[in-house]
């Protein structure tokens, strides 16, 4: 019987949830700014993401809890987006991938360039049985 992917990798809902693509482009920039930020002033920050796609992402983030929205009852109608306690409390996890990407992502953007170059990673060159 095959294992569920929550069974062979804990962590698995998780990156599902917070990794998934813009979700974690949006957590940075509400956490980021600090403030409610409106659907417009998001869709500035993140840049080429559709308002379909802002808009389901958004959805979402609120089902998940990570993020509020705010309808102001307002000529014409206002409503912001706010990143929650719960949103919040992935701070630490953003802040170890910041340190990760600072200290190693340079290595991998090489590691491609290797890969990229030659069709296989870099190996260390054997000796040829013979000698030669």
């Amino acid at each position: 019987m095959k294992e569920r992917p929550e069974q062979v990798c804990p962590i698995s809902p998780v990156v599902d949830l917070v990794f998934s693509r813009w979700t974690t482009p949006i957590l940075w920039a509400l956490r980021h700014h600090g403030r409610r930020l409106r659907f417009n002033e998001l869709e500035r920050y993140l840049g080429p993401i559709t308002p379909k796609v802002l808009t389901q992402r958004l959805r979402q983030l609120e089902r998940d809890g990570l993020v509020t929205r705010t309808y102001h009852r307002e000529i014409p109608p206002r409503v912001e987006y706010e990143i929650t306690e719960l949103g919040r409390s992935l701070s630490p996890v953003f802040q170890a991938l910041v340190a990760w990407s600072d200290e190693h992502l340079n290595q991998v953007k090489a590691a491609r360039r290797s890969y990229d170059g030659t069709g296989q990673p870099d190996l260390p060159t054997q000796l040829d049985p013979t000698g030669s």
